[in-house]
C-alpha cells in the first residue's frame, strides 16, 4: 500500500491509468496537444449539472456557429439563449454571453491564465476557474467537481456528511494535487469518478487507487461520500395556456431576464404555487378564448421543487392582438424559440391533443 499523502505516488498512479484509459471527448485536446481555452471554458459551463451525453451535441452546435469567443460575444444574447434551449439551468447561457463580452472587452479576446482573473469573470465560480486554469493553461489548481469529490471522500473515508464535508474534501484534494501535468491530473480524476469510482457499484478491482482507498478498506466504498438525508421536495402547481390564432401562430412571451428560466420563451400561464386552485385557472388566462383542458398534467422537476402544469388549449380569430407582454410566433418558428424543456413538454402535449 502506498502513502496517499504523497503527491507523487497518488498522482503517478492516476496519471498512468489516465494515459491508458482517458476518455475521448470533443472538447479535450489529444495527448501532447495544447488545449483550446475557449473549448475548455465552453464545455465546463455546459457540463455544470448536465451529463456528457447531453452536452456533446450542444457543444458541437455552439462551436460550429460561434467558433471563438469573439464570435460568441458578437452574437445577440437572444440567439445564444435559443441555441441553449433544452440544456437547462438557463442562467448559464446568460452568464456565458456576459463572460464572452468581458473577455473581449477586458482581455482583447484572450482568456486570462490564472484563477484569480478567471474568478472575476461572469459565471465562473471556484470550480470552473480552477478547471480552466489547470486544463487550458497547465496551472496547478485544486479542481473538485462531483466526481472528484466522490473519489477523495472514498480515498480518505471521510465520515463527515456533505455538504459539511466539502471544506475537508477540498483540503484533502489540495494535499494530493501534483505540481506537474495539472490539466491531465484534473481530467484524470474526473474520468476516474465518471467511469470507475461511480456512485453505485464502483469498479474497485480495476481502480488505480484501490490499494490506498480507505472506503474499500472498510468494505463499503459506495457509502462515501456520506450524505445528509434529503428533505422532501415541495410541489407546486399551475396552468399553461396554449393559444393559437387562425393562421396557426402561437401565443408566447419572454420571461424576465433574471430568476428561474430567465430570458427564456414560455407558453403564457398562471403563477406556480402550492395553493393553486384549478377552478380559478381560466380567470388568469392571457386572452379570451374558448379553452379546453387537456387530460392529465405536464410534470417537471426543478432543483428545489416539483411542478405540475394543467394545459389549456384555445384558439382565437386572426385579428386578435397579442396581450401586453406577449407576442404571436408563427407555428413553423416555434421550435426555434428559446423554449426550456418544461415548455417543450407543454407544446408537445398541446400539439398531440390538437392533432388527434
Amino acid at each position: 500500500m502506498y502513502d496517499v499523502s504523497s503527491n507523487t505516488s497518488h498522482a503517478s498512479a492516476v496519471l498512468v491509468w489516465y494515459d491508458r484509459h482517458r476518455r475521448a471527448l470533443p472538447w479535450r485536446a489529444a495527448p501532447g496537444e495544447p488545449s483550446d481555452p475557449y473549448a475548455v471554458w465552453l464545455s465546463e459551463i455546459m457540463l455544470q449539472q448536465t451529463t456528457v451525453t447531453a452536452v456533446k451535441p450542444y457543444f458541437a452546435a455552439f462551436l460550429k456557429r460561434w467558433p471563438d469567443v469573439a464570435a460568441l460575444a458578437a452574437a445577440p444574447v437572444d440567439e445564444v439563449m435559443r441555441q441553449w434551449a433544452g440544456l437547462g439551468y438557463y442562467s448559464r447561457a446568460r452568464n456565458l454571453h456576459a463572460c464572452a463580452l468581458a473577455i473581449v472587452q477586458r482581455f482583447g479576446g484572450r482568456f486570462p491564465d490564472d484563477e484569480a482573473a478567471l474568478r472575476a469573470l461572469p459565471g465562473l465560480g471556484p470550480y470552473t476557474a480552477a478547471a480552466i486554469a489547470a486544463i487550458a493553461f497547465g496551472r496547478r489548481a485544486v479542481v473538485v467537481d462531483g466526481n472528484v469529490e466522490r473519489v477523495v471522500a472514498r480515498l480518505f473515508a471521510i465520515e463527515t456528511p456533505t455538504p459539511a464535508a466539502k471544506p475537508l474534501i477540498r483540503e484533502r484534494a489540495a494535499a494530493i494535487t501534483p505540481d506537474h501535468r495539472a490539466g491531465d491530473y484534473a481530467q484524470a480524476m474526473m474520468d476516474l469518478g465518471a467511469t470507475i469510482c461511480t456512485p453505485k457499484q464502483p469498479a474497485c478491482a480495476i481502480c488505480p487507487l484501490s490499494l490506498a482507498c480507505g472506503g474499500k478498506a472498510l468494505g463499503d466504498p459506495a457509502r462515501f461520500p456520506v450524505r445528509t438525508p434529503k428533505t422532501v421536495r415541495p410541489r407546486r402547481r399551475g396552468a399553461a395556456f396554449y393559444v393559437t390564432r387562425a393562421d396557426g401562430a402561437v401565443l408566447v412571451r419572454t420571461r424576465a431576464p433574471k430568476g428561474l428560466l430567465g430570458g427564456m420563451t414560455e407558453i403564457p400561464g398562471t403563477p406556480w404555487s402550492g395553493d393553486f386552485i384549478e377552478g380559478s385557472a381560466l380567470d388568469l388566462a392571457p386572452i379570451k378564448a374558448r379553452y379546453r383542458k387537456l387530460d392529465g398534467c405536464v410534470e417537471h422537476v426543478f432543483t428545489h421543487f416539483a411542478l405540475q402544469l394543467s394545459v389549456y388549449v384555445g384558439e382565437v380569430e386572426m385579428a386578435s392582438a397579442a396581450p401586453e407582454g406577449c407576442r404571436w410566433t408563427p407555428a413553423e418558428r416555434l421550435d426555434g424559440e428559446a423554449l426550456p424543456s418544461l415548455m417543450r413538454k407543454v407544446v408537445e402535449a398541446a400539439r398531440g391533443a390538437t392533432e388527434v
